[in-house]
């Protein structure tokens, strides 16, 4: 695979190995991109602003709709390139791009609805006479930068906005999965003109800091670690800024849920690819006086688990992305063990697989609670009551989604107002997630909103236009 920079195909001697996590065989290379390359990916968006800008929406909308269809007819292809270079199970992969197909649907609908507003200028000293309305206009160039584990349907949240307000984009992939990322910015640009999308590889590093301090960037849509995050805020001047940073997503189970119910969500959401999921079920906090039968019924189901071949369309748990990840997930589970939890199931290890783990016996100050796992660990810690759960679910610098299960409306409504993150689900676990909702946390979770409607929005900027009438 290459980059693409105005439409044109970019090859580099310099390349990187993209490796399968399932058997560490070869996939493909990526060229590496240095500092010229990256200036003239910009210098490319930069020049093919107008060509967008002149765009009707109802040209923007066709095209977006027939990438959508292209999109759909390569469906099984980058789903398979997708589990070769992720590890991800191919159901899960397949999943991904069905979402992805109506995500790129969904942008093509608001390219369609991006709307001002009248003004009533005369409401203000000296307005008498005046008319004023409000016009969105795109921004400019956006520059989307995507983790490993969900490179299509991440990228489509970052690309398919951008255009649907008219912007000119450059995608950096994850340099773990970069080669679906790049199918898809290719059939994007096969339905817009030359330059207006463009993508980049290599050196996340170079890459990043090039794109966060040049001027001709006017946003930047980054998913990934806090560290990267804070470090894209302190370096990004005057840009726009949307940051998904993960987080340590709670789901709490009250004494009068359907407990069967919940710990068929939490299963999912708490292995669902090895955990590797940022808003995945990362803490379990269960009422005392059930949380017996919940673990009894939790091992129960985690013990049903596939593990094996992530092309196999009944594995349910595939491996890890790299060995590097196995390491620091077993140090964790290994730190909560040696400080008096208890393994319940799992906790084996072999190759870059991590077979799926409940543990038992949480603290608040464990490594595993303070801090984002991004592995297939299910970590119970016990609650007193609804009081005590809410305070153990906000304790924590991330916000980003949480789940309870509860039949009572009264303490699902305490729940909602009291729990602090970007989204709180009743009878849903944490990592519930459609692709037309606004999607973002609080705290260390990030900043801004993605889902279709919010991206759009936050991809232009507003002109006001006034005519005095005196």
């Amino acid at each position: 695979m290459e980059m693409l920079i105005n439409s044109k195909h970019i090859s580099t001697e310099e390349r990187m190995e993209v490796t399968n996590p399932y058997d560490n065989s070869i996939v493909d290379t990526i060229p590496v991109a240095d500092e010229k390359i990256v200036r003239d990916a910009i210098k490319s968006a930069k020049n093919s602003k107008n060509k967008m800008t002149n765009l009707s929406s109802r040209e923007i909308f066709y095209r977006l709709t027939e990438a959508c269809t292209e999109l759909k007819e390569q469906k099984e292809d980058i789903a398979k390139i997708i589990t070769k270079e992720t590890g991800k199970p191919i159901s899960g992969s397949l999943y991904e791009l069905d979402r992805s197909i109506e995500t790129l649907m969904f942008a093509a609908e608001e390219s369609k609805r991006v709307y001002g507003e009248n003004v009533p200028i005369d409401a203000g000293l000296g307005g008498e006479g005046v008319i004023a309305f409000t016009k969105k206009i795109p921004l400019g160039v956006v520059a989307a930068i995507t983790p490993f584990n969900y490179p299509v349907n991440l990228a489509i949240h970052k690309l398919a906005p951008a255009l649907a307000a008219r912007n000119t984009v450059i995608l950096k992939p994850s340099r773990e999965a970069p080669l679906s990322g790049l199918m898809l910015a290719e059939i994007l640009a096969n339905h817009f003109p030359e330059g207006v999308v463009n993508t980049l590889t290599g050196s996340g590093k170079l890459i990043g800091d090039l794109l966060v301090s040049n001027e001709d960037i006017n946003k930047i849509s980054f998913t990934g670690s806090v560290p990267i995050g804070t470090h894209i805020a302190k370096n990004a001047g005057m840009k726009k800024l949307t940051l998904e940073l993960g987080g340590n997503d709670p789901t709490i189970v009250l004494k009068d849920a359907d407990i069967e119910k919940a710990v068929s969500d939490i299963v999912n959401g708490a292995y669902l690819f090895s955990g590797q999921v940022c808003m995945g079920v990362k803490r379990i906090i269960v009422e005392r006086d059930i949380i017996d039968e919940f673990t009894e019924n939790l091992v129960k189901q985690t013990g049903k688990l596939k593990v094996g071949n992530p092309m196999n369309k009944d594995t349910d748990i595939g491996p890890l992305i790299n060995t590097k990840a196995v390491e620091y997930v077993d140090e964790v589970v290994n730190d909560a063990v040696s400080n008096g939890a208890n393994v319940e199931i799992g906790a084996k290890v072999k190759n870059n697989f991590y077979w799926p783990t409940v543990l038992t016996g949480i603290k608040e100050d464990m490594k595993i609670v303070s801090n984002e796992t991004f592995g297939p660990i299910a970590p119970i810690i016990e609650a007193q009551d609804i009081d005590e759960a809410i305070s153990i679910a906000n304790n924590s610098k991330y916000g980003l989604n949480a789940g309870v299960f509860t039949q009572n409306i009264h303490n699902a409504l305490k729940c909602v107002n009291s729990i602090e993150s970007g989204s709180v689900f009743v009878n849903k676990a944490s990592t519930f997630r459609t692709d037309n909702m606004p999607f973002g946390g609080f705290k260390y979770s990030g900043m801004g909103k993605e889902g279709i409607k919010y991206a759009v929005e936050d991809m232009c900027k507003t002109k006001l236009i006034g005519f005095n009438l005196n």
